[in-house]
C-alpha cells in the first residue's frame, strides 16, 4: 500500500485538542513537515467541518477519525457528507457489520459521483481499539478468544465489504497483511517512542518497530503534542523510521 517517498508522510499526528487554538499552535510549530493531520471527536465536535476545510486549504492531508457506527442508511449518509469535505481518510467501526461498511462505501461513491475529479478518500475500518485488553474483550465486550483473532476477523470482514484497510495495533499488522494482502492498508495507533509513557494504550510498539512490521501509517499523539518541543520530537521520530 505504501507509496510515499517522504517518511514523514507515513506519520499521522493526532490533533487531540479541545479547541482550534491548541491545534493551531501545534500546526505553527510543525509547519513544513508533510505529515497527515488527524481530527478526532474532541476537536471536530468543538471546531466542526470548517476546521477540516482550513486544514485542506493549508495543504494538509486529513484523517477524519469519527469512527462512524450506526444503521447502514445513516452511515451511508454520514460517509457521503464526510467525502464531500474532501478528507483523505476516514473510518467506520467494523463492528457495525458488512452491510454497514458496504453502505459507507456506497455513500462515498454517491458523493463523488456528483463531483467529477474529486479525490476518493481511503475508507478504513476500526477493528479493536489499542486500549482493548483480552480481559476487556472477553469479559466486557463479550467476544471470546485473543484480541488478535477478533482484529483479524474484522479485517477480513472489512476487506470483503470493499474497504481500503483497517485501523489496528502494530502487533497485528503482519497477520493482517498476510490475510488481506499487501495493498490492504494498515493504520496503527498505539505508537510510543522508546521511553515515552504508555498512557491508556495496552498494545504498543515504537515507530521503528511498527514500520518494520510493514504498516502503512503510524498514528502518534501525546509523544508529539505534549512534548516540550513538538517539532524536535517529530523530527526525531521521522529520523528513527528513515531507512
Amino acid at each position: 500500500m505504501t507509496t510515499t517517498a517522504n517518511p514523514a508522510e507515513r506519520i499521522i499526528i493526532a490533533l487531540d485538542y479541545p479547541d482550534v487554538q491548541g491545534a493551531e499552535r501545534l500546526l505553527d510549530q510543525l509547519e513544513g513537515i508533510p505529515c497527515y493531520m488527524k481530527v478526532g471527536m474532541e476537536l471536530f465536535y468543538a471546531a466542526g467541518p470548517q476546521f477540516v476545510l482550513r486544514l485542506k486549504e493549508a495543504g494538509y492531508r486529513v484523517f477524519l477519525d469519527l469512527k462512524l457506527h450506526d444503521i447502514p442508511n445513516t452511515v451511508k449518509g454520514g460517509s457521503a457528507s464526510v467525502a464531500r469535505l474532501g478528507v483523505d481518510m476516514f473510518n467506520v467501526h467494523a463492528a457495525g457489520g458488512r452491510a454497514m461498511m458496504e453502505a459507507a462505501r456506497e455513500g462515498v461513491d454517491q458523493a463523488l459521483s456528483g463531483s467529477p475529479g474529486a479525490q476518493k478518500p481511503l475508507l478504513i475500518g476500526v477493528t479493536q481499539l489499542t486500549s482493548t485488553s483480552r480481559q476487556m474483550l472477553n469479559e466486557e465486550i463479550g467476544i471470546d478468544g485473543p484480541v488478535e483473532d477478533a482484529v483479524l476477523r474484522y479485517a477480513s470482514l472489512a476487506k470483503r465489504a470493499g474497504l481500503d484497510g483497517v485501523v489496528a495495533s502494530p502487533l497485528e499488522v503482519v497477520r493482517i497483511k498476510g490475510q488481506c494482502g499487501a495493498s490492504f492498508a494498515t493504520v496503527t495507533p498505539g505508537i510510543r517512542p522508546a521511553g515515552s509513557a504508555v498512557g491508556d494504550q495496552s498494545r504498543i510498539m515504537t515507530p521503528r518497530e511498527a514500520i518494520e512490521q510493514g504498516t502503512d501509517y503510524i498514528v502518534i499523539g501525546r509523544p508529539i503534542t505534549a512534548a516540550a518541543d513538538p517539532r524536535q520530537a517529530l523530527e526525531q521520530i521521522v529520523e528513527s523510521i528513515t531507512a
